[in-house]
């Protein structure tokens, strides 16, 4: 298993970050949004904490800040019907904190919010995981508080877009930009939004 990935970074795409290590590797990483966002300039040194899942058509990398946010994506595996796109979308959309948060509290609202997942999955994922997230370990973080891209995800599914369309363009955003705060992500996805139409 890859544990974790350590070299500077050559590109930012998407969902995705090309890390080349020491040894002479390039690793393509998949990434959460909010992993995207706090992401170093190209040419920098990051560091990730990383999950290799490993299925008939492929071997696929997926990277994270923290422990925590590693561990949720794990064990949101392991949930019947649950992929690693499924899995990544949830701490995407929701940040790992407010995931295992939501999870654990029963706020299936929440849960329905992430695209691909609706009310049976959200279900689901609370019954199977409610008392398996109890020894993860969250930041001191209000369960109210947000970052800026869900801040930003939240603004323009407000504005009547649909949860993955307001996720895609931040993230869109975020990746060309390279921009974190709040207000410019809104402006910006905005922007890719009403382009797209």
């Amino acid at each position: 298993m890859i544990a974790g990935v350590r070299g500077r970074v050559l590109a930012k795409t998407g969902d995705r970050v090309v890390v080349a290590t020491a040894g002479g590797v390039d690793h393509e990483i998949a990434v959460p949004l909010g992993v995207l966002e706090t992401l170093p300039v190209v040419g920098a040194e990051v560091a990730l904490k990383t999950v290799l899942v490993v299925r008939e058509d492929g071997w696929a990398l997926y990277g994270f800040d923290e422990d925590y946010e590693r561990t949720l994506f794990q064990r949101l595996l392991g949930t019947t019907g649950v992929g690693p796109r499924l899995a990544l979308a949830v701490v995407s959309t929701l940040g790992g904190a407010r995931a295992t948060r939501a999870i654990r509290d029963g706020d299936l609202a929440a849960l329905c919010t992430v695209p691909g997942i609706g009310k049976k999955t959200a279900e689901r994922i609370r019954l199977e995981l409610k008392d398996r997230l109890r020894d993860i370990a969250l930041p001191g973080a209000p369960t109210g508080e947000s970052g800026p891209t869900e801040e930003a995800v939240q603004a323009l599914m407000n504005l009547g877009y649909s949860a993955g369309d307001a996720e895609r363009a931040v993230r869109a955003f975020v990746s060309e930009s390279g921009t974190t705060a709040s207000v410019d992500l809104i402006r910006g996805a905005l922007q890719l939004l009403t382009k797209a139409k």
